[in-house]
C-alpha cells in the first residue's frame, strides 16, 4: 500500500504586537483618493479625476515633497542608480551580454565593462571578444542557486551582500533575484577581476544551501521582508524539521511565525 500523509489543522501562535511606527505605509488600490488638495503633483501610479488624485495601482503611497506617486506591490523591476541586481546571461552578443533582471526590457552588460581575470586593466581586444563565452555564456548557474520572488519585498539596505554564519553566502538584488552560494574559504579581494569556480560543492554546503532556498520560498509565501536577520532567524527556526519538510503549509507557517515573533522582539 501506499504511504499517505495526513495532516491537522494546529492552533496558531500568539504573535505579539507590533512596535509602532512613525511612518506607516499609507496602502491604496486601484480607485482609491490619495487626496483631495490640489497642491501635489501626479507621479507614476495616479492620475487626477475631478481635482481629486486617484491611485491606478495597488500599492503603498510615496511622497517626495509635493510630488505623490504609488509603488506597487507586485510588479516588474524598475532600476534605479546605485541598485545591486543579479541577472542570468540569455545572450551572448557582439561586445555585449543580454541579461535577465526581472525588469521590462533585458539588460546589457558591455564587454568594457566587465573586469578581466586578475583585475588586469586595459582596453579590450579582438581575443578578448572571441573568449566572451569563456566568462560567460547563456543560462550560466556555477555553484549556487537562484531564486526569483518580488522585488517589493526585498527590503533596501546599505549593503546587499551577506555572508551568513551557516556557512553559505546571499546576494539580495534589488530586481527580486536572490544567489545563494557557498561562502568562499578565502577572499582576495587584492586580486580582483573575474573568476570562476568549478570545484564540486561539498554535501554539508548543498543541504545549506537548500535550507536556506526553501527558508526564502517560506518567507516569500508569508510575505515577510527578505533581509540578512529575517532569513538567518528563518534558517534557525528551520533546523528542528528536514529540508524538504520546510515547504509544507503547515510548517512554513510556523517557522514563519517565529521569525516574525523574534524580529518584533528585536525592535524592541
Amino acid at each position: 500500500m501506499a504511504a499517505v500523509s495526513m495532516r491537522l489543522p494546529v492552533a496558531r501562535k500568539a504573535v505579539g504586537p507590533s512596535a509602532p511606527r512613525g511612518g506607516e505605509k499609507h496602502l491604496v488600490a486601484p480607485g482609491d483618493t490619495i487626496t483631495t488638495d490640489t497642491g501635489y503633483m501626479r507621479g507614476h501610479g495616479t492620475y487626477v479625476e475631478e481635482e481629486k488624485l486617484i491611485a491606478s495601482v495597488a500599492g503603498a503611497v510615496e511622497r517626495v515633497n509635493k510630488l505623490v506617486c504609488v509603488r506597487a506591490l507586485k510588479t516588474r523591476y524598475n532600476g534605479e542608480v546605485g541598485d545591486i541586481v543579479v541577472g542570468r546571461i540569455t545572450e551572448v552578443q557582439q561586445k555585449r551580454w543580454k541579461v535577465e533582471t526581472n525588469s521590462r526590457l533585458d539588460s546589457v552588460l558591455l564587454l568594457s565593462s566587465m573586469n578581466l581575470p586578475g583585475g588586469e586593466l586595459r582596453r579590450r581586444s579582438a581575443e578578448d571578444e572571441l573568449a566572451m563565452r569563456d566568462y560567460l555564456q547563456e543560462g550560466d548557474l556555477i555553484s549556487g542557486v537562484l531564486v526569483q520572488v518580488s522585488p517589493s519585498l526585498v527590503k533596501r539596505q546599505k549593503t546587499h551582500f551577506h555572508d551568513l554564519p551557516c556557512g553559505a553566502s546571499v546576494i539580495l538584488g534589488n530586481n527580486g533575484f536572490i544567489w545563494i552560494y557557498p561562502t568562499p574559504e578565502q577572499k582576495d579581494e587584492e586580486a580582483g577581476g573575474f573568476t570562476t569556480n568549478l570545484e564540486p560543492v561539498p554535501l554539508s554546503d548543498r543541504e545549506v544551501i537548500s535550507r536556506l532556498r526553501n527558508c526564502i520560498v517560506a518567507l516569500v509565501t508569508q510575505n515577510l521582508m527578505l533581509f540578512d536577520t529575517s532569513i538567518l532567524y528563518c534558517y534557525e527556526a528551520s533546523l528542528s524539521h528536514q529540508i524538504k519538510d520546510i515547504l509544507k503549509p503547515e510548517v512554513m507557517e510556523e517557522i514563519v511565525l517565529e521569525t516574525r515573533q523574534r524580529l518584533l522582539d528585536l525592535e524592541g
